[in-house]
């Protein structure tokens, strides 16, 4: 509300010339003594200032028995606001009043900031000018007492009672009391003065650490590698500038099932490290969380000895432009909330946090990278060397029978067509090893490369399988082993490239007859289950150690005890049947026990039409 009175009225009252003089001995000093010792206790208690003006203008009303009391604050020099007030007059409440008037600071300003009071006992008959009466007569004033508070020797409003029902004289008490309480007013405006000032001191250090703990929080994560000790560092320096009890940072899994406390700083002890909470279970706390905004709230907690203490929580989520990582959880043990420049500061270490965190998941996905890269260059070379090693072997061998047979020609004696068989058999075997060799090389060379295309046709594995079984039959009997086929009851149409499975089944059968001991047996067996179809091929008298198994499949790898001297092949044997399974979407297994080793070829079974 702005009222522009015309000359002086924003005064109220035009001031008389009584000089501002304390005086304790007060008529009913019981009453007044009581009202200036209860302000002098706010404060002494610090109390804000607005609690204290409206504790004075309310207790001095009813002291003197008034129709209202107010305190006008000035703005600047020309405008002011009521600021409080206490009344039983009719009408609308002045407080929050603003008044403008360019005469008060010309015409009147000066005098009260000499201490002059104004004494109007009935505006009717106190040679006010008209248009002043017209003001104090809207606002139902008949009798007005004016008191200047002086704050720093300047102006900075006027205390003032006011009679609305009928003209009033006012006491010489009445007059003293006004001027001693606007003198406590003075006290109490001085110290929210310096309250105001130590407040903005203790914001501008606490803004200036605010900023130190994020630099210093930025330089760690620009500094350290390692997230455990960036994100300790975060919450020990957060909850000792915030002065909590307790600081934790939680993190979520994969799927948001539960948060798991990664990191805590409590003053007392670390009772929380590790543990998880179930995200299900407070679904209203963390529905806000996963948003992305920060929560707030104040409950009642037991402590150490127990007892029931009131705690006030502060969560603020860690999240960057992909996901919400965790939270930084802050505890304090009072009701006091969180004042909005601690929440961003949360926020902002949060924010770093994330930083950290994303940065640290950076580090480790490039290190496995490299380490993965390592992994395939030693493989690499390995591969390469072994190629080497088996593509000379046959050409060695070949070399050496050349080498032989051309000598036996160039002698003048009758050739020895035995040894001259056994080199020719000798260059037919290495021939046809290369040839294998070069055929397995490109075989894995294409699958690796996924550009053979399955050809695919329902087979029916009671009629198909015998035939290939049976083609080792005699490899077997020659070797003094036993091969035995048992197929399983209702096995179903499979659906898939009878190429390669027979290029798996024929690879694992030629395998068992070779590292089979005379005496021991070789069996295959096929059976179904709901979803599959499963091949296996067993072979009795051969056991594999647990760590021989997991490079069973590489590439060139041989079994210690199996040198290639004594048993051939290629070493490309089992690499390409992983490959062919995995072409076939099939997926192949191997099982050692003491006395036999089984491979197991798990096919999908034909979808039915």
């Amino acid at each position: 509300m702005n009222i522009n009175p015309s000359e002086s009225t924003a005064e109220l009252a035009q001031p008389v010339c009584q000089k501002f003089q304390i005086d304790t001995d007060l008529e009913d000093g019981s009453n007044s003594n009581q009202i200036l010792s209860a302000i002098a206790q706010l404060i002494c208690q610090s109390i804000d200032l607005n609690t204290i003006l409206n504790f004075t203008v309310k207790e001095l009303r009813r002291q003197l028995l008034s129709d209202r009391v107010l305190i006008y604050h000035l703005d600047s020099g020309d405008s002011g606001t009521i600021v409080a007030e206490s009344t039983i007059a009719a009408g609308s409440p002045l407080l929050g009043m603003k008044i403008t008037d360019s005469c008060f600071s010309e015409k009147h300003a000066e005098r009260y900031k000499r201490g002059c009071m104004q004494i109007v006992e009935d505006i009717y008959a106190a040679g006010l000018h008209p248009y002043q009466i017209d003001f104090l007569s809207s606002l139902q004033v008949r009798a007005n007492l004016v008191v200047p508070i002086i704050f720093q020797q300047e102006l900075w409003g006027l205390l003032i009672a006011q009679h609305c029902c009928e003209p009033r004289q006012w006491l010489q008490t009445e007059i003293d009391l006004l001027k001693q309480l606007a003198t406590q007013i003075s006290i109490a405006i001085q110290q929210s003065e310096l309250r105001q000032q130590v407040q903005h001191l203790q914001t501008e250090r606490k803004l200036q650490e605010s900023e130190q703990l994020v630099r210093k929080i930025t330089e760690e994560i620009r500094d350290y590698i390692e997230i455990d000790h960036v994100l300790e560092t975060a919450i020990a320096e957060l909850a000792q500038l915030l002065q909590v009890e307790h600081c934790h940072i939680e993190l979520y899994d994969t799927n948001y099932t539960f948060a798991t406390i990664a990191h805590e700083y409590n003053t007392i002890a670390s009772v929380y490290q590790g543990m998880k909470r179930q995200v299900a279970d407070f679904p209203k706390l963390y529905q806000i969380l996963l948003q992305k905004q920060p929560l707030q709230f104040s409950e009642v907690l037991r402590d150490w000895n127990p007892n029931l203490v009131m705690v006030t929580q502060l969560a603020c989520p860690i999240f960057d432009a992909e996901t919400v990582m965790g939270n930084i959880w802050l505890t304090k043990v009072t009701q006091e909330p969180f004042v909005e420049s601690e929440i961003k500061l949360v926020q902002q270490i949060a924010n770093q946090c994330a930083i950290a965190i994303r940065q640290a998941k950076l580090y480790q996905l490039a290190q496995a990278q490299v380490n993965q890269l390592e992994k395939l260059d030693n493989l690499k070379h390995e591969f390469l060397r072994s190629l080497s090693h088996e593509l000379r072997t046959p050409i060695t061998s070949i070399s050496l029978a050349v080498q032989t047979l051309e000598a036996i020609i160039n002698q003048e004696t009758l050739l020895d067509t035995d040894i001259v068989s056994q080199l020719l058999q000798i260059l037919q075997n290495e021939c046809q090893r290369e040839s294998k060799l070069i055929n397995d090389l490109l075989s894995l060379t294409y699958l690796e490369a996924e550009a053979e295309v399955l050809t695919v046709i329902v087979i029916d594995l009671n009629s198909w399988l015998p035939p290939i079984v049976e083609s080792f039959r005699e490899v077997t009997i020659c070797q003094q082993q036993q091969l035995f086929l048992h197929l399983g009851a209702e096995l179903p149409p499979l659906e898939t490239d009878i190429t390669d499975l027979e290029r798996i089944v024929t690879e694992l059968l030629s395998n068992a007859c070779k590292y089979t001991p005379a005496g021991e047996s070789i069996t295959v067996a096929a059976c179904a289950t709901e979803e599959t179809v499963e091949i296996r091929i067993s072979n009795s008298g051969v056991r594999i150690d647990t760590s021989e198994l997991v490079r069973i499949f590489d590439p060139f790898y041989r079994l210690p005890q199996h040198h290639p001297s004594r048993y051939g092949g290629t070493g490309l044997g089992l690499a390409l049947v992983q490959k062919l399974a995995k072409h076939l979407k099939a997926s192949i297994k191997v099982e050692s026990t003491a006395i036999s080793t089984t491979f197991t070829l798990v096919l999908p079974r034909a979808i039915a039409p």
